[in-house]
């Protein structure tokens, strides 16, 4: 699933059950989550790709479209020990059962408050076919990303 569904979703959630203070939630609609953004250069044809993401005895599953970066995101519980351990990132070719990609790194979540006594923990991480999966966003991957937001808004204007 990607991650701004996720987001909207969450954030309407969040919203709905958000606590009962008078004085306003900084982090209303924080989420416990890892995140993976996937720059596919380097790679041909991952149209149609299964891919696997798990961490914390949770697996998030589903099919890749052809584009420079995807964002990619597994929702975690509330409660998850910040020092979550292993995540895996995988990616299957169509049509194969060996997967192409077949990465995993240690991760620590980083807890964010939403200023009500309640919060969420989360991490980015970052794939790249040179650098693996890391904690540590390449260059590459921010400017990617960068280039794919400013070409959303361009077609969201023109609409």
């Amino acid at each position: 699933m990607r991650l701004t569904v996720l987001a909207a979703v969450s954030v309407v959630a969040m919203t709905a059950s958000a606590c009962s203070s008078s004085k306003p939630c900084a982090g209303v609609g924080v989420v416990s989550q890892v995140g993976v953004m996937f720059l596919q250069r380097g790679y041909t044809d991952l149209a149609g790709a299964s891919y696997e993401l798990c961490a914390g005895g949770r697996c998030g599953k589903g099919h890749l479209e052809q584009e420079d970066i995807t964002q990619l995101s597994l929702r975690l519980p509330d409660d998850v020990d910040e020092h979550l351990g292993t995540v895996r990132f995988r990616v299957t070719p169509k049509g194969s059962t060996h997967p192409e990609i077949d990465a995993s790194t240690d991760v620590k979540l980083t807890h964010q408050s939403d200023g009500c006594g309640g919060g969420a923990s989360s991490e980015g991480l970052a794939f790249t076919k040179e650098e693996g999966l890391t904690t540590k966003i390449p260059p590459s991957v921010s400017t990617a990303w960068r280039k794919h937001l400013t070409s959303l808004a361009s077609t969201s204007e023109s609409s």
